[in-house]
C-alpha cells in the first residue's frame, strides 16, 4: 500500500493544509481491493521491481527516460520488464526505464508539444493535473521546473503506475493520488497552474467542471485545457445520443467558440485557443505494452473523417486562460 503520509505532513502548515485534513480518508474509501478487484496483482508487480539506482534521469525528454540499459544487468532488465508489464494497460507515455521502452497507446509527448509553447513559465510554480493518467505529463511538468506537482486520477492501475518510476525516481514534490476533482475542498485557491486534459468531455456538467478547475487556482493562475471539440460557431455544440468514438461516457462537444464563451462567462481572463489538432492513429494507436482497441478501432473503416457511430473524427483543441 502506498504511504501518503509524506504528504499530509508535507502540506500540514501550507496553502493546502484544508485538502490535507481529509486526504487519508478521502484515499482510504476509494482506494481497495473490494472496489477494485485487480489491486492486489498491481501491488505485487509493484512490489516486485528489483531494486536499482539510475545514473541518468531526463524529465524533459519526449521519452521520460529512468535510467540507462548498462545500469543493470540483463537478468535484472527481465525482471523489471516482466514486473511492468503486470501493469498493463499503459496509456500515456513513453517512458524509458533502464533501457525497458514502455511505447504507450498515446504519443503524449505530441500532446505537450503542443501544450508548450502556451505555458506561463513553470519554474516554482505548484502545479495541479486533473485527469493525470500515469503521471506523463506531471513528470513533464516537474522536468520544466514546477516546485511541486500533483496529478490526481481515480482509476488506481495508473497511480500504480506512477509509483513504478516513483521508486526510481524518489521526487517528493511530486505526486498522483487516487482521487477525482470532487475531492479537493472547494474554493482550495492553491495552484499557480492547473491542467485538465481529455476531461471535459467526461463530464456530465462541463461548466461545473470549469468552475472547479478555476476555484483550485490562485488569482493570476493558469488554467490549460485540452478537450475534444467540434467545428463550428458559438452556438454549436455535440451532444452524442449513444457512444462517441465508443466511448460511453462523452457527454459534450462544444465548438471552440463556444468553448471560450464558457471560459469568458465564468469570469475568466484572457482565454485564447492555442491549438486544434485532429487525432490521428499515430498518436493513439495500440501498442504491446497496451493491446485492446484503440483509435483505429473507433473510426469508420470506409472514412476516417467520422467515428464508428458516424459522428465527426476526435478533433481536440487546448485553450488557455488566467483566473
Amino acid at each position: 500500500m502506498i504511504d501518503f503520509k509524506p504528504l499530509v505532513e508535507r502540506w500540514r502548515d501550507s496553502e493546502l493544509a484544508p485538502w490535507a485534513a481529509t486526504l487519508l480518508d478521502d484515499i482510504g474509501e476509494h482506494f481497495h481491493a473490494e472496489r477494485y478487484g485487480d489491486l492486489p496483482r498491481w501491488e505485487q508487480a509493484l512490489a516486485s521491481l528489483p531494486d536499482a539506482t539510475a545514473s541518468h534521469i531526463d524529465l524533459d525528454a519526449d521519452c521520460v527516460t529512468v535510467g540507462r540499459a548498462d545500469d543493470i544487468s540483463a537478468a535484472t532488465r527481465a525482471r523489471l520488464e516482466t514486473a511492468l508489464r503486470e501493469l498493463h494497460p499503459w496509456r500515456k507515455g513513453p517512458f524509458d526505464v533502464f533501457g525497458v521502452r514502455i511505447d504507450t497507446e498515446w504519443r503524449s509527448d505530441w500532446k505537450w508539444q503542443r501544450v508548450a509553447p502556451a505555458l506561463d513559465d513553470l519554474a516554482g510554480r505548484r502545479v495541479l493535473d486533473v485527469g493525470c493518467g500515469s503521471g506523463y505529463h506531471c513528470w513533464r511538468m516537474l522536468g520544466a521546473g514546477a516546485s511541486e506537482v500533483i496529478g490526481i486520477d481515480p482509476t488506481p492501475l495508473f497511480v500504480l503506475q506512477f509509483q513504478a518510476l516513483q521508486k526510481y525516481l524518489q521526487r517528493d514534490e511530486a505526486w498522483v493520488l487516487p482521487l477525482g476533482i470532487e475531492q479537493l475542498p472547494p474554493g482550495l485557491a492553491a495552484f499557480d497552474t492547473v491542467f485538465s486534459m481529455g476531461v471535459l468531455y467526461h463530464r456530465r456538467s462541463p461548466i461545473e467542471h470549469l468552475m472547479e478547475l478555476r476555484d483550485a487556482l490562485r488569482p493570476g493562475g493558469q488554467l490549460v485545457l485540452e478537450t475534444l471539440v467540434i467545428e463550428g460557431d458559438v452556438n454549436t455544440c455535440l451532444v452524442p445520443s449513444g457512444r462517441y468514438a465508443r466511448m460511453g461516457n462523452v457527454w459534450f462537444l462544444p465548438s471552440t467558440a463556444m468553448l471560450l464563451l464558457w471560459l469568458n462567462k465564468l469570469g475568466f481572463r484572457k482565454p485564447a485557443l492555442v491549438d486544434v489538432n485532429t487525432t490521428s492513429a499515430d498518436e493513439q494507436r495500440s501498442t504491446d505494452w497496451m493491446t485492446f482497441h484503440s483509435l483505429a478501432n473507433f473510426l469508420d473503416p470506409d472514412d476516417s473523417t467520422r467515428t464508428i457511430e458516424g459522428y465527426p473524427a476526435p478533433r481536440r483543441a487546448i485553450v488557455t486562460a488566467i483566473k
